[in-house]
């Protein structure tokens, strides 16, 4: 059997080079590599489809047949031409993905592989297309929906519709997932949160009923748990000495966050908690990853200005509340690097907060988990079903006050939360055991009567439903 995974926007390679220094690079790339993995450990023929890129801001990705250095013989990266040779953001990807359902097409015309697996909006779109055009089945996993960042990125910035549809282009997010929730064979959630509060919007009635148990399986992710432990090693020895020479109170707890800098992931809100709470900020210090430089007091200008955007702030009010002694910033160059960190933090009992607006799932705290951090997550999404009963401690990312009240007792419960922590990870969170349940998907409940579209795929616009649902809120 050959699975393709759908993913046009970032990209793959074996070091996994630009991981979290670009919104297209970030978790969702973990996610697609470790389960085509995983599914290769099971014997499955895997492709993943994603863009070649010629630029040399973003070198690496020109070759159209790769792999990840193991399992080459099964599990393939291949990279189609879509837009030109430069990088695209995914926001810029829309108008080209007809081009690489062409290229997929004519890649697989000698034989055209088993089924797809289509992931975000992107992805699912070039499934659609390239089921009326081949008649593949295939399941969307959305990892997140454009109208929760929509009603987000309102509530939060106040700005209007058409400026935010300018700059990530809703429109076509949203009529590319209704048209992928419609005519996937099955859809996949990671939580049944997500499944319930996601797929339930306003924007997606008719396109999808949440409750119909024919159209989704819940399917955890995992962590790559040979990475992710809690066990130090002496191989290890060099990379922590690096790490600790950053961490201005090593011996200390530490508030952790390793989020992306950016707006929705609510880095900023870490800060004004801390800043706020002379409480916690007697009783522990703040650790911030930042990969890409050493050393923010002395310039950001390594930094995209997006990052600069976000980053800059945070250090004008750490300044302003004089607790520049008290703040570390850790530069992990790779997920080993990010688990050894987690793991110095944890020696000294520290919590790792999770503070996005929203997060439909949420791999990072399941991954510092693994590596014996108590955690402080985000209550809203897919944090509150993986860390109820005494896994975490939830908080409101939009309440400073109830965040620094999260932080302190998740410091006070250090050890219980840590250990609850490593067994939920244990008994639940492992690659393996998402990629048999997503074999087993396959296998097992795909002809289920959803039929491809009939004629042509129309335009994405959804801007008339957004505005209608808008003016009703």
């Amino acid at each position: 059997m050959r699975i393709v995974f759908l993913n046009p926007q970032g990209n793959f390679d074996r070091t996994d080079a630009y991981l979290t220094e670009h919104p297209d690079f970030g978790g969702q790339l973990v996610y697609v590599k470790e389960v085509a993995l995983a599914l290769g450990r099971l014997g499955v023929d895997v492709d993943i489809i994603t863009r070649r890129i010629r630029d040399p801001e973003w070198q690496g990705f020109e070759q159209m047949l790769d792999d990840f250095g193991q399992l080459a013989d099964r599990v393939r990266i291949v990279r189609l031409p879509c837009g030109g040779d430069a990088f695209l953001a995914k926001e810029a990807l829309w108008p080209h993905l007809p081009e690489m359902a062409d290229a997929i097409a004519d890649f697989y015309a000698d034989k055209a592989p088993d089924f797809l697996t289509a992931h975000y909006a992107d992805g699912g779109y070039l499934a659609v297309l390239l089921k009326a055009r081949m008649g593949l089945g295939f399941t969307f996993t959305g990892h997140s929906l454009g109208a929760q960042k929509l009603d987000k990125l309102i509530s939060s910035t106040g700005k209007s519709f058409e400026s935010l549809d300018d700059r990530y282009r809703f429109s076509q997010r949203i009529d590319a997932e209704r048209l992928a929730m419609a005519d996937a064979d099955t859809i996949i959630a990671s939580t049944s949160d997500e499944r319930m509060s996601q797929y339930g919007h306003p924007l997606y009635t008719g396109a999808i009923e949440p409750t119909d148990d024919r159209r989704f399986r819940v399917i955890p992710p995992g962590i790559n748990s040979a990475i992710f432990h809690a066990d130090s090693s002496l191989d290890e020895r060099e990379t922590l000495a690096r790490l600790r020479s950053g961490v201005r109170n090593p011996g200390r707890p530490h508030v952790v966050v390793a989020s992306r800098l950016d707006p929705k992931k609510n880095v900023a809100g870490v800060v004004e908690a801390f800043c706020r709470s002379p409480e916690l900020a007697s009783g522990a210090d703040l650790a911030l990853f930042v990969r890409g430089v050493d050393d923010p007091w002395a310039g950001i200008e390594a930094l995209r200005a997006d990052e600069q955007a976000v980053l800059g702030p945070i250090l004008d009010r750490i300044r302003q509340a004089g607790l520049i002694e008290r703040v570390s910033f850790v530069n992990a160059r790779s997920q080993r690097e990010l688990a050894a960190g987690y793991r110095l933090f944890a020696a000294s009992g520290s919590v790792f907060a999770l503070p996005s607006l929203f997060e439909p799932f949420g791999l990072a705290p399941i991954e510092a988990a693994a590596c014996g951090l108590a955690v402080v997550a985000t209550r809203n999404g897919g944090p509150s079903e993986i860390f109820a009963g005494g896994a975490g401690v939830l908080m409101d990312p939009e309440d400073p006050e109830d965040m620094g009240r999260a932080f302190l007792e998740g410091l006070d419960r250090y050890p219980q939360l840590a250990r609850a922590g490593i067994e939920r990870v244990l008994s639940t969170y492992t690659w393996d055991k998402t990629a048999a349940a997503y074999l087993e998907q396959i296998e097992t409940n795909r002809g289920i009567g959803v039929r491809a579209m009939e004629g042509a795929v129309p335009v994405l616009d959804a801007s008339r439903r957004i505005r209608a649902y808008l003016d009703k809120a």
